[in-house]
């Protein structure tokens, strides 16, 4: 993983299969897999924020693998973004994704399409919500 200091705040998070054994910032208990999610990420705002995103596309694999029958035996997901230096608004986050699976690539293909479409942090984000302090 990039060092803590970098511009665009990249994590890391896995489990099942693709979960490796470099050190993990911290482990989330995990309801589709044993060991739990590794997750390698800045102790920030922004890199909670980008955990956020990567953890709903990573749950959202294993469970939409369910649904569809495409059997998911770990996944990998990286996550960044940048922020706008003077206002520190978000320039928007991108991820990447892996998946051990048996299921064909093509099968893979429309998981990872399908989770894209439902997944729901990145949904929220797409549509951009308000966020306001309760008095």
């Amino acid at each position: 993983m990039a060092d803590a200091r970098t511009d665009d705040f990249p994590v890391v998070l896995s489990a099942g299969s693709l979960r490796g054994d470099e050190p993990a910032g911290w482990v989330v208990p995990h309801v589709w897999t044993e060991s739990g999610v590794s997750v390698q990420a800045a102790p920030n705002g922004a890199g909670v924020l980008h955990v956020a995103v990567a953890l709903c596309i990573l749950n959202d694999l294993f469970r939409e693998g369910d649904a569809l029958g495409v059997p998911v035996r770990g996944v990998r997901v990286a996550a960044r973004g940048e922020f706008d230096t003077e206002s520190w608004v978000s320039t928007g986050v991108t991820y990447a994704v892996e998946v051990d699976s048996t299921a064909s690539d093509d099968a893979v293909a429309t998981l990872v399409a399908k989770v894209d479409e439902v997944a729901e942090i990145p949904r929220v984000l797409r549509a951009g919500m308000t966020v306001e302090r309760a008095e």
